[in-house]
Parts: C-alpha cells; structure tokens; sequence
C-alpha cells in the first residue's frame, strides 16, 4: 500500500478468512522516522518519528472475541521506547473512557495504565457507532507516556468517513507559540519606590471638582506614574516564556552561544572543551531554575487550589500555553469570522438576556406598574452604617483585595496597594465625597466581559459563553468596604433565613449538605418516605429585577446613604466584549445584577432568601445562593404530593412576581425510601411540566441516591480521581517536579482535599463501598513516595506520614 508523501508500516493477518484486523501506520516524509521492531503476536507496529523531539507511536488492534494474555500487553510496552503514544482499536469497557460497565478487556487495560504508569488521554466521547443497534462506545483508546500529556490534545472527529469508527486526532499543544494580549505591566520589574513619589493625589485632585472630573484625575495620576515606574511590553506579539526562565538562564544561554561561536569559528580542543563545559553549566542553571521556580509555586499550594491550575502550571513549566482563539460563531441566518462582528454577536447575545424583553409579558406589565412608583431612601435619622468611611475600612478593603485583572481604567489593585499615606488620604476623601453627594461616577458604570466557553458547549453558538466582567478596581474597592457595611448589618438584624448559607461567615455547603442527609436519615428510622425536589433557576443572576432588590432593601429598613449608592451602582450600566485586541460597541445590561462586582452576589442573596419566608412550616427547606431545595416527610404519599405541589406552586407564583423562571426539565426530584415492596414514585408540576424522578442526584458536590448508599457519589469520586492522578505522574517523570514533599502537597491538594469534601455525609457508606477510594489513595502515595508497586499499604504510611 503507498500514499504520496507518507512511508508506510503494517501488519497483516496470517491465515485471515475475511477481511477483518490488521494495522497500519502512515507516517509524513517531512519528518524523520524509522521502524520499531516489536517481538509480539499482537496485531501491533511501532515508528519512532522526530515531532519537536523523538517519540514513539504505536497501534496496535486486540480483536474482541481473543483472548489477550496479561502478560502480552506487559511485553509489548516494555519494547517501545520511551516517551511513546499508543492508540488502537482496543475493544475494552470501562467507566474510565465512558463506558457504563466494564468488561474483562476493559480491567485488562485499567491494569496496563495503572502497573506502567501511563496516561489515557481519552474523555468521555464515543469514538465507534455500532449501525445494527444505532449505539456509540468507546474503544478506540489513546495512551501515552506521563511526560508527553501535558503536551498533546486530544480530540474525536464529528465525521466518521464511511467508516465506523470516528478518528482519534491527538496533536501537539505547542501551537504558533505567541498571541497578542493587552500590554499590561510587569510589576516583578517595577520600581515602586519611584511609582509612590510620582502617584501622588493632592487634595486639590478631589476638592472643589465634579465627581467624574475628580476620579479622572485619580486615575491619570495614578497611571502616568505606573507609565514612569513599570515597564510594559511592546505592542508587539510576543513569545511566551516559560515561568521559571530568568537573567541567569538567559546570560548562560549567551555564553554557551559565544562558546559555540568561538568553537565553529576555531575548532581546537581547547574551544570545544569551553563550548561543553558552557553547555552543561547552562543545563544545571535551568534545571536549577526550573526546581526553585516549582518549589515556590508548590508552597502556595491550598485545599482550593484546583487541578486546572496545577495543571496550567505544569504545562507552563514545558513552555505550552493555550492560544487565544477567536471563534467562528454561526446563526441562523449567517457566519461571523470577523473580531469585531463575532465581539458584537457575544455582546449582543449577553445583552438580550438580561434585557426586559426576556421577562414574560405577565411580568413585563407588573414590573411597569411598580416601578411608576420610586423608592425613596431619604431619611433624616442618622445611621451609623451611613458615616463616612475611616482609613481602617479603606485598608482592610484593599488588603483582602485579590490581584485580578485591571477594568477599562488598567488600575490593579497592586498599584493602589502601592500609594502613599497622603494620597490615600486624598483617595478616602474622594469616596467619602461620592458616598456623601450620592453621586456614582459614569467611568465606573462599565465593563470590559470576557467571553469564556462553557464545558462541552457548541462554541459556534454564542449562547455557549460565560461572560467575565472586568471592572474598575478603584469601583470594587468602593464597593468592597460598602458591603463589609450591608453584610454586617444584614447579619445584625437577621435579614437573611437562617437556610440560606451561600457567602456567609460561619456557613458553608456543608450546612446544606449535613442537614438535607439527617433529614434522609430520620425519615429512614421513622419508615417513613422523603421526597425533595431540586430546582434550577434560569439565568438567575442576569434576570435578577433591580427594583426587587431596592424594594427588599427598603424592606428591609435601610435608608440614607447605603441603599442609595447601591441604587445608583446598578443603574445605566454598560460593558463592551473583548476578544484579544478587539472591543465591541457598548451594550445595556438592563436588569440583573453587575457580573464582576463585589455587591451582587450580597444583593442577589437579599433578594431570592424570601423565597423560603413563602413555604410552610411542613416543608423543609434550604438555600446556598441560587441552589433551591425543599423536602417534605411523611408515611403517606398522596399527602407529600399535596405538600410539595403547594409548595412547588408557591415558589413558581414567587417567581413571577420577581421575574424569575424555574426550569421544569433542568429541575429534578428524588423519591428517598427504603420500604419494601412498591411505593409509587410522586407526580410534581411545575406549570404542568412533571418534574423528573431521578434515582440519583448531585447537590452541592456530593451524589445522594434514593437509598442513601453513597456509591453512586464514591464511583464518581474514584473515576474523577483517576484522572487526577495523571499529574503526579508527569510530575513524577519530571527532573523538577520529583520531590517528595512536593508531590505530596499536590496530592493532598487535588486528591486529598476532593476525598474529604463531604465524608461527614457519605462518610456514613458501608465499609465496601468506602473501600472502592482505597486503590486511588494507596496509587497517588507509591508515586509521590517513589515506592513500589508491591510495597504494603502500612510501608506507604509509614514511608509518608513524616512529610505530611
């Protein structure tokens, strides 16, 4: 067999009566490459092939109805040389790429990755359709080397080419290697002892001007001085380095080229000597470099360091970086390729969904009516949450601040954490003057978004992107200290239920998850049946009736200066989207609260917590921000229906008077019962759309099932897991991640910490089933302590427990 352009390696069937099995491999004369001798009876072939360095690739078919011994597969990868990918049609099942059960040929795999420490690059898409049945599996696999995953993607092709298997295209993640991004400053750089005497704001900046005209003085001065202080880099594209690459690393790379030079220009003994001895000192520097660099960023490692991060770091370390991409999007009625009309289709998008026009007309015409009716907060008791602002407030707001990114000004919160103790001083006077004149700037009514595609979203829809708002971070601190105010008195006088645990102190998920679980429990020693419904509120944040919040606040009893900043803070804001160097026309959020903001998530909590004062006192209930859920006990099944029914109809009447929408098929209900016998499952509404009965569902990061067996919830835990312990194997493959105290504090961080979350609750799981974590823990201990993979489980503890 011959393609123009490519050599060609296969392996035929001997003896083969139809025409079924046998392998071939193409690969493109563009790139260096020879043939691996394998000595196996599997149908397999192996090229080794120079792509940015050399790595070996082989494909291999195990035919379903064969026996495959253990022992053969073992062989066949102690043959390929390392780093090495294998891809093939390996007709295994298995929850790890997808499958719903797992078959021999499957354990057999699940084996082979776990005893050569391999990673399965494969998700959960089908890559085969099976015509006679019209059903899609996964068993094309593709399995690679740890230290080749952080540089390959992975991807399934929507066309299967007259065939039945959908190609597996994995590629190499060092794309173009530069993007364009906004300049921003390099603060590692900055003098800041000269940026503190150059940002000075005087007393004559914020006396004695407008409002706006006084924060546009703020604001320059403040970013001529950066400007002076801080370098910024060219407009330019620029390559991106790797994190740990510094000055050291960079003058021995011009030695060993000055070397090199000297050496190809005069080739004695004695230059070739130097240019050697200038190539392994700048090896040792990098390497060194490369240890310092991890070594610091492990010790700000935390329980809420997730794996993406980590992940983003190691991937960084290896110099890849994931390219900004600017998406096609497509409508019905056309294509947009161009910056500027896909920025304007996003914002467009972003903004019709928290316009009016997406209420319905029932409460298009009550929110009409109301709002002829203003909200007047004038009051002329003093209060003492509408005192001005003390420099304390000022400080707290900004030490507690995160360094996210700069809004449409560029100011960040390190520049504002760097001015002096006058200008702050000028800068408390200026917000003491907006908080007092109620006057809200214009400069910080805008927004630059950031679209971000969803998880497994189309990305030519533009409904499948998340906008991130960037806001002035002069605006946020503001905003900071004002809802250190309102959250204090919200707490104070008890405004907020007592169920709703969403951003308080003193709460956390855990409240929602233990009290719903000891409700299952009691019903469970009563013999009794407990049904609770799970509800899904539809775009809650950006449909969320800006008068609603006024009027609960009004409610609520604030008055003065507080509720009046809020209501100028959420009125006439804009954003313009931003794709790399492209700005889109500005838009209207019309209603919602601001996304990005300090406030909304506080207003968002004041103005849905009265969902729960509308249940009655048979109906249990619980609220963590928008994540709703009632319950309702009984020995009688018709009368949880009427319960739940009148509830269920309660909370819809509520939202259309506040101009929220539960989604009916997003929402779902579980029947909790362990009674013998048959117990009809409840029939529940919600505007004549039956809610779903689900024998199982995910609440706030924990799985309950119908018999509170926790093993749905510990199948999942061990498959997510599984999959996360591919970064202590590349971590544990690399010269500069290999440190035992390292791995271990990423261990406990991405695998450690997940396990604990929750265990209070399914903590309570019978003893088999907690076993089923057992081999995912003992598996991320042998690979962070270097044990073997026979070691007993008390060496792995013993061996750790000092660097714990």
């Amino acid at each position: 067999m011959q393609v123009r352009g490519y050599n060609c390696v296969r392996r035929d069937v001997d003896g083969a009566t139809s025409p079924t099995g046998g392998v071939c491999l193409f690969t493109s004369i563009l790139y260096p490459s020879t043939v691996v001798t394998l000595h196996t009876s599997l149908q397999a072939v192996a090229v080794r092939i120079h792509i940015h360095s050399l790595v070996t690739v082989c494909c291999v078919y195990l035919p379903p109805n064969d026996v495959v011994p253990q022992v053969d597969l073992n062989h066949l990868v102690s043959q390929l040389p390392a780093p090495f990918i294998l891809l093939g049609d390996f007709n295994g099942h298995s929850p790890l790429w997808g499958h719903d059960d797992t078959n021999s040929r499957g354990r057999q795999i699940e084996q082979l990755i776990s005893d050569h420490c391999l990673c399965l690059l494969n998700n959960d898409e089908k890559t085969y359709f099976h015509a006679p049945t019209r059903t899609f599996h996964s068993l094309d696999l593709a399995i690679c080397s740890p230290t080749l995953l952080p540089m390959l993607n992975f991807e399934v092709a929507n066309d299967l080419h007259n065939s039945d298997h959908f190609p597996l295209l994995v590629s190499h993640a060092n794309g173009a290697g530069t993007r364009f991004r906004p300049p921003t400053y390099h603060f590692h750089r900055a003098d800041w002892d000269q940026f503190t005497r150059l940002a000075i704001i005087s007393g004559t900046m914020v006396q004695n001007r407008a409002v706006d005209e006084a924060v546009f003085n703020v604001t320059e001065a403040i970013r001529n001085a950066a400007d002076a202080a801080i370098p910024k880099p060219s407009n330019s594209p620029r390559k991106l380095c790797k994190p740990w690459w510094n000055a050291s690393c960079q003058q021995a790379k011009k030695e060993q080229r000055r070397a090199w030079g000297i050496f190809r220009r005069y080739p004695t003994t004695d230059n070739l000597i130097a240019f050697k001895r200038a190539k392994a000192l700048a090896r040792r520097i990098r390497r060194q470099c490369q240890r310092e660099s991890w070594i610091q960023y492990v010790s700000s490692i935390t329980s809420s360091t997730t794996s993406q991060q980590l992940w983003r770091k190691v991937k960084a370390a290896n110099g890849l970086y994931r390219d900004f991409n600017i998406p096609i999007l497509e409508t019905s009625t056309a294509l947009y390729s161009s910056p500027l009309d896909v920025a304007n289709l996003i914002g467009k998008t972003f903004a019709s969904v928290s316009s009016s026009d997406s209420y319905s007309p029932a409460f298009q015409a009550t929110k009409n009516r109301l709002e002829r009716t203003p909200i007047n907060f004038r009051c002329r008791q003093p209060f003492q949450y509408n005192c001005d602002f003390d420099m304390f407030e000022l400080k707290r707001a900004l030490s507690s601040a995160h360094n996210t990114s700069p809004g449409p000004d560029g100011i960040s919160y390190v520049l504002l954490r760097h001015l002096s103790e006058d200008s702050l001083v000028s800068l408390l006077y200026l917000f003491n003057r907006i908080w007092r004149e109620q006057v809200y700037p214009t400069q910080w009514q805008e927004a630059i978004v950031i679209p971000i595609l969803k998880p497994g979203k189309d990305p030519k829809n533009p409904l499948s992107y998340r906008p991130i708002a960037l806001t002035s971070c002069l605006c946020k601190t503001l905003e900071r200290m004002v809802n250190a105010r309102l959250v204090y008195q919200l707490e104070k006088n008890k405004c907020i239920p007592l169920f709703q645990s969403g951003f308080r102190k003193g709460r956390s998920t855990l409240d929602n998850i233990i009290q719903l679980e000891s409700k299952i429990r009691n019903a469970f020693v009563r013999r009794n049946h407990l049904v609770s419904i799970f509800f899904d509120i539809e775009k809650a944040y950006d449909r969320t009736w800006r008068y609603g919040i006024l009027r609960t606040l009004f409610n609520f009893g604030f008055r003065g200066n507080l509720p009046t900043f809020i209501k100028k803070f959420l009125n006439l804001r804009t954003f313009r989207v931003r794709l790399g160097g492209t700005l889109s026309a500005p838009f209207t959020q019309a209603e919602g609260v601001p996304q990005g903001s300090i406030l909304s998530v506080t207003l968002f909590i004041c103005h849905i917590s009265s969902i729960l004062n509308i249940l009655s006192p048979s109906i249990q209930a619980s609220l963590c921000v928008d994540d709703l859920q009632i319950s309702c006990e009984g020995s009688d099944m018709r009368m949880i229906e009427r319960q739940l029914q009148i509830a269920v109809n309660n909370i819809v009447k509520w939202c259309d008077i506040n101009g929220h929408s539960i989604s009916a098929s997003k929402s779902c209900c579980v029947h909790f019962c362990r009674k013998r016998g048959i117990h009809p499952d409840p029939e529940i509404r919600i505007r004549d759309i039956e809610i779903p009965v689900v024998p199982d569902v995910r609440f706030l990061g924990v799985i309950f099932d119908r018999r509170l067996t926790f093993l749905p919830h510990i199948l999942h835990l061990r498959k997510r897991y599984e999959k996360s312990l591919n970064l202590l194997k590349v971590l544990s493959n690399t010269s500069w991640g290999a440190d035992r105290t390292s791995l271990l504090r990423v261990y406990q961080a991405i695998v450690l910490s997940r396990i604990d979350y929750g265990c209070v609750v399914y903590g309570s799981a019978c003893n088999s089933t907690l076993q089923k974590l057992d081999p995912v823990h003992h598996m991320a201990l042998r690979i962070c302590s270097g044990a073997f993979r026979t070691s007993p489980v008390q060496s792995l503890y013993v061996t750790v427990i000092s660097f714990l």
